[in-house]
């Protein structure tokens, strides 16, 4: 079986070394997916031609992402990928959701990721479900912001419940707030990610962005807000239906959780998240997304560290 060569003719000499990665690391994750060998030699790529027709479109796919300011690894690699095998619109992978206080863009990294945009877009409450990493808290936090920015809603609600994982919180040191934060951290880091720390700061003075534990939600009628919950699989089910029934007129609601981490203690209660998507489903205006451990956006070792532990 013979090689066929792909030269690379339309690429700078540091573009080349963006497609190719670090010590070709690229081109390693390539021949890992396509099962073949690649010579790379300065713009011209060799393979053996049963893979060229697959290889040839993808790479020209990955030139297309970096051309738009997106950095080629093994993450957008493998999902560009399955975009190709599954016959997959691609457009999704340039869409820019918001861009940060820095004026870095934030497009999405998963095509469930840019579903769920869709969900939000067309439903008042969405149910995010699926393992650590997969990018639920901080893409519920971006589609919050874009919708406060574009004057769609006037504040931001994210909660979690402060449910102990093996810890107690009774003795952690502290007031309230001091034990409670160390909770919040995730939601905080998001939005810090995306407006900056002194702009939250200024947004919450205002109350214009909140952040607190599940418990303080309880009461309140949420009109004009985006609502977000977090860490959901660790709500009871009077929880659940509590915060469920705060949503008010023209406000979302983003529930996230992973079923696979419940700190509960099953033997007494079941997930509100588990028993709210066995009786919510096909109803009008909600909507449920799954993700799975192909979503994953983390350092890659952590879908394999979770497909080891069988979740």
């Amino acid at each position: 079986m013979g090689y066929k060569e792909l030269v690379l003719d339309s690429l700078s000499h540091d573009e080349l070394k963006d497609l190719y990665g670090i010590d070709n690391e690229n081109i390693r994750t390539l021949e890992e997916l396509l099962g073949s060998d690649i010579v790379a030699r300065g713009n011209v790529l060799m393979i053996d031609e049963e893979s060229y027709a697959e290889f040839e479109k993808l790479v020209y796919s990955l030139i297309s992402l970096l051309k738009s300011d997106n950095e080629i690894d093994e993450t957008l690699i493998n999902h560009t990928y399955r975009n190709i095998v599954n016959n997959t619109d691609s457009s999704w992978q340039n869409t820019v959701l918001i861009n940060t206080l820095s004026g870095k863009p934030v497009k999405f990294k998963t095509y469930n990721q840019y579903l769920l945009s869709k969900y939000v877009e067309n439903n008042d409450l969405v149910f995010s479900i699926g393992p650590a990493g997969t990018g639920k808290t901080f893409l519920a936090v971006a589609l919050a912001c874009k919708a406060l920015k574009n004057g769609d809603v006037k504040r931001i609600i994210l909660t979690r419940p402060a449910v102990e994982a093996g810890e107690s919180l009774g003795f952690l040191p502290g007031d309230l707030k001091e034990k409670i934060d160390p909770y919040l951290m995730p939601l905080y880091d998001s939005l810090y990610e995306i407006l900056s720390v002194e702009q939250v700061e200024k947004l919450m003075e205002k109350k214009i962005i909140e952040v607190m534990p599940l418990a303080y939600m309880r009461g309140r009628t949420l009109n004009d807000a985006y609502v977000i919950l977090d860490e959901a699989q660790n709500t009871t089910s009077g929880q659940m239906l509590m915060f469920l029934t705060r949503l008010g007129y023209n406000s979302k609601m983003i529930v996230n959780g992973d079923i696979t981490q419940i700190d509960l203690n099953i033997n007494r209660t079941r997930s509100g998240l588990v028993i709210a998507r066995e009786k919510l489903k096909d109803i009008k205006n909600i909507a449920i997304i799954e993700f799975d451990k192909s979503d994953i956006v983390r350092n890659p070792l952590v879908e394999k560290i979770i497909e080891r532990f069988n979740i």
